[in-house]
């Protein structure tokens, strides 16, 4: 089993409050201009991918691709997850940098 630097960290958000899970609220916090940063599966349907990343597009939010749900989903603690937006600058820029740098 791999192990992601990225992935504590990320848990470590979580437990900081600054993660929202689920596809409509990150939507919404995309809109809302709170999402400094997206996580999203290389798994997520089609119809996800294109809702994320288009909105991500549209309010400039850069979106991070990781291996799979599951992995995104275990690095939280919960099951799995297709999508994750971070709302917190200083835990975005370093998780971008965490998964750029694998």
């Amino acid at each position: 089993m791999t192990v992601y630097p990225w992935a504590s960290f990320l848990g470590l958000a979580n437990r900081a409050g600054k993660l929202i899970t689920g596809e409509e609220m990150t939507v919404k916090e995309i809109q809302r201009g709170n999402a400094k940063l997206i996580l999203l599966s290389e798994d997520a349907s089609r119809n996800t991918e294109k809702k994320i990343t288009d909105k991500a597009s549209f309010y400039k939010v850069p979106v991070c691709r990781v291996e799979n749900r599951e992995i995104l989903g275990q690095a939280i603690g919960k099951e799995s997850r297709v999508v994750v937006a971070v709302v917190d600058t200083g835990f975005a820029k370093k998780l971008k940098t965490l998964i750029d740098g694998e």
